[in-house]
């Protein structure tokens, strides 16, 4: 058995690839008998594990996920417009509900 660190916005991930949850220790484990290298990023000290990107914002320091968060393929900043990610955000509704809320609060 060796313990994995997924963020929660990889769960469904490492679980189809053969990960199992150990709810007693809060945390994410490859049973043994089952191959690491599909796993080496959420290895713990792993050598992809600093190469990978996170789903962590490093602004807040906080994992990002929920309902309402959307992955876009590179580091860009959603409340900028940005040309790769626009039909994502419209797709998503995202942009229609940041621009109502822009404009709800202009009337203030």
């Amino acid at each position: 058995m060796k313990a994995l660190k997924v963020p929660y916005a990889e769960k469904d991930e490492a679980k189809a690839l053969g990960a199992r949850w150990n709810p007693t220790r809060k945390s994410w484990y490859v049973p043994d008998g089952v191959a690491l290298e599909p796993f080496a990023r959420w290895l713990a000290g792993g050598a992809d594990a600093a190469a990978e990107p996170s789903s962590r914002d490093a602004r807040a320091a906080k994992p990002v996920t929920g309902t309402n968060y959307i992955a876009l393929e590179h580091a860009c900043n959603p409340f900028e417009e940005c040309p790769a990610c626009r039909p994502k955000l419209v797709d998503s509704g995202w942009l229609e509900a940041h621009q109502a809320v822009r404009k709800l609060l202009a009337g203030l």
